[in-house]
């Protein structure tokens, strides 16, 4: 506790805080329905996608997140057009724009500003870039997401598991598919700056993985996967403060642990 008080003693440490268990929470919750449709390295690709955006944005001396943010959006709803109504599998398509985007950025980065202190704080993760522009944001999007889950869950699982059961209820299913790669988009690119574009699909993949190892309901999954997630963020920070290590890697690596550790209980479970 001595050390976590210490930690909040830092305002830049506080803003990671907050940026980072929102952040973490609205991944977890949106990262159930991706794993479970098979978008899971959608935040890979949207990730690079707002590297490459950063990049022009950083070449031209404009903002990052207000250039990243549409960007991302248009990727997404882009991979999911392409993933529905073309012969390009997801997965393929989540190659296609991701690569591509990576090399833009890693381009314009040679030719413009090099690799600086802030290209590498947007490719790795920075604890230090949250800005208070962040946490408003990052409290309105989990506001956002947590309503969306509340008062839309049954026809959120109607669309995550079977969408032509969903259409013929009635349910657009376009219109929640717009609003998952929404909401991701601007996820992944707020959390970005913390965990880095290489890292920040972690945070979607791990905690529906690792609930889905002791959890078979989906009611089940999202509640336990928004938990481990926060659990594994503040775990993850605290070890990179005492240890001195990037907090992004850190959280992964928590979130990696936890993962096994699931695993072997699941196994423990059936034996």
């Amino acid at each position: 506790m001595k050390l976590l008080f210490e930690m909040l003693s830092y305002p830049f440490m506080q803003r990671a805080f907050e940026v980072g268990i929102m952040v973490s929470l609205c991944s977890a919750l949106l990262g159930v329905s991706l794993v479970l449709k098979r978008y899971s390295m959608i935040g890979d690709g949207l990730s690079h996608v707002s590297y490459g955006a950063l990049s022009i944005a950083l070449a031209f001396g404009l903002a990052p997140l207000e250039v990243s943010i549409p960007v991302v959006i248009i990727a997404a709803f882009f991979l999911l057009r392409i993933t529905q109504n073309s012969r390009i599998r997801s997965d393929a398509a989540i190659a296609l724009v991701s690569s591509a985007s990576l090399a833009v950025g890693v381009i314009v980065t040679a030719l413009t500003t090099g690799l600086n202190t802030d290209v590498c704080g947007y490719m790795f993760g920075s604890i230090l870039a949250m800005s208070q522009k962040d946490v408003k944001l990052s409290i309105f999007l989990s506001i956002v997401v947590i309503l969306l889950f509340i008062f839309c869950y049954h026809k959120i699982f109607a669309v995550t598991f079977d969408e032509t059961f969903a259409n013929a209820t009635g349910v657009n299913v376009n219109f929640y598919h717009s609003m998952l790669a929404v909401l991701t988009a601007v996820t992944i690119v707020l959390g970005m700056r913390m965990m880095g574009a290489m890292l920040i699909s972690s945070l979607i993949i791990f905690p529906a993985l690792t609930s889905m190892r002791v959890v078979k309901t989906f009611f089940g999954v999202v509640i336990l996967s928004g938990i481990l997630s926060v659990v594994c963020f503040v775990i993850g920070i605290i070890g990179s403060y005492r240890f001195s290590t990037p907090a992004g890697a850190s959280v992964v690596i928590v979130n990696l642990a936890v993962f096994l550790f699931f695993v072997l209980i699941e196994k423990l479970r059936k034996a």
